[in-house]
């Protein structure tokens, strides 16, 4: 269990090395104070698969450093039950003068093994390792996914209580990455706790109990990994919006599979409030109104969309969800090569999309998107409506398709001949 209170952290900034010096001789200040961390307060139970995210320089690299020990904060308090480790920056813990063999001992007892310990898995780390002779050689003589494939095998054998999972498993090899992430899911069926940092939202909402959301050293959300998530897709659109009317964030709420379905006008995840989503139809392929579908079934989904202002390029987007919040398809008029035209300030627009719905049985929900003036692929210069979940939809067996797995039927061919 991993409980932290009120955690701080700020660093002395120095525009160069002298400026150290001068500071403590003419007793005045020639540094800016950067705060890395503000306030931080989360707990992580025993078993459970914790989040964080947040763009580069949020602070996520800060926390983990004073989680694992290898920063103290300047103020708040952390509470730990047992021992944490995993992979902080490549090569933290180790001298790149000193063999593989030499850096499992150093490194090992560094993570708090004894020397019994590490005498007794030694043989184990090294296997999981898989550097064959390279064992014997400096680490300077390392790439970077050798030097990953060594702290990996040593942090996974080191009993830790609380494995820690970030980006440095993404400059290994993809059979390694996978050699990883089985005995990740084994340590976590174990009972063992898990702080996994991604850029990799999949996996957060995937794997994940909770999450927290950082942002220039602050918590800006907490709570369910799906709702963290598109928070921070919002804040991802805010930034890149370049309209004249900045864009609002609605934190998502927290939902349940009893949701009802929203058909009228609500504050979108992210947008300018230029334009009002007025209705949502969910209809089958007769345009009779439907909660359900079975699979293979056509679907038509209807948005009525009014303006606030002039629109001279609008483009509009349709997405569809699993209960993981993945999305499973999503495109825009844009993308398929449409034209729409432009819209007068009070219009009302009709956009209809019909599909097929190809999809496994299961509940989804669906995303509507407005954006102005269109670049690149499906890139926008206005953010003007974003929001998840407007309708859920559940999607029935269909007895006559064939059975699958993963998220749509692809309508496989098979042709088979004895030869």
């Amino acid at each position: 269990m991993i409980h932290a209170e009120h955690i701080s952290k700020r660093f002395r900034l120095y525009r160069k090395p002298s400026d150290r010096l001068k500071e403590i001789i003419r007793r005045r200040s020639y540094h800016t104070v950067y705060e890395a961390l503000n306030d931080i307060s989360f707990q992580v139970e025993d078993g459970q698969t914790f989040g964080i995210i947040g763009q580069n320089g949020a602070g996520k690299s800060t926390l983990l450093k004073i989680l694992t020990g290898v920063l103290l904060p300047d103020s708040g308090r952390i509470q730990i039950s047992g021992r944490i480790t995993g992979l902080l920056e490549l090569g933290t813990g180790f001298n790149m003068e000193m063999s593989g063999i030499d850096n499992i001992r150093a490194n090992a007892m560094l993570l708090g093994m004894t020397i019994e310990q590490i005498a007794a898995r030694r043989s184990a780390i090294i296997d999981f390792a898989e550097l064959g002779e390279f064992i014997h050689e400096p680490l300077k003589t390392y790439s970077s996914g050798m030097v990953m494939r060594l702290a990996f095998s040593i942090a996974i054998h080191a009993d830790p209580s609380c494995f820690v999972v970030d980006e440095a498993l993404s400059v290994g090899d993809a059979y390694f990455q996978q050699k990883c992430m089985r005995a990740i899911q084994d340590f976590r069926a174990r009972g063992g706790s898990i702080l996994l940092v991604s850029h990799d939202m999949s996996s957060i909402k995937t794997l994940c109990d909770q999450a927290i959301l950082l942002e220039n050293g602050h918590i800006v959300d907490q709570g369910s990994p799906k709702d963290v998530v598109d928070h921070y897709h919002a804040m991802l659109l805010h930034r890149s919006h370049q309209g004249d009317v900045p864009v609002s964030i609605a934190r998502p709420s927290a939902r349940t599979e009893a949701l009802p379905i929203k058909r009228h006008a609500q504050a979108p995840l992210a947008g300018t409030g230029e334009i009002e989503l007025v209705h949502l139809e969910l209809n089958n392929g007769q345009g009779q109104a439907i909660e359900s579908i079975v699979s293979e079934e056509s679907l038509i989904i209807v948005a009525h969309l009014r303006t606030r202002r002039d629109l001279g390029s609008p483009h509009y987007g349709i997405g569809i969800r699993n209960r993981f919040g993945h999305s499973v398809f999503e495109t825009n008029a844009y993308c398929m090569g449409k034209t729409p035209p432009p819209l007068a300030a009070s219009e009302t627009v009709r956009v209809e999309w019909r599909i097929d719905a190809n999809l496994i049985k299961g509940d989804y929900s669906i995303t509507v998107g407005v954006g102005n003036r269109p670049y690149g692929t499906g890139n926008f210069d206005e953010i003007l409506f974003f929001s998840h979940d407007l309708a859920m939809l559940n999607v029935e067996i269909n007895p006559d398709a064939i059975r699958y797995d993963g998220y749509f039927n692809m309508r496989p061919e098979v042709k088979i001949a004895s030869q």
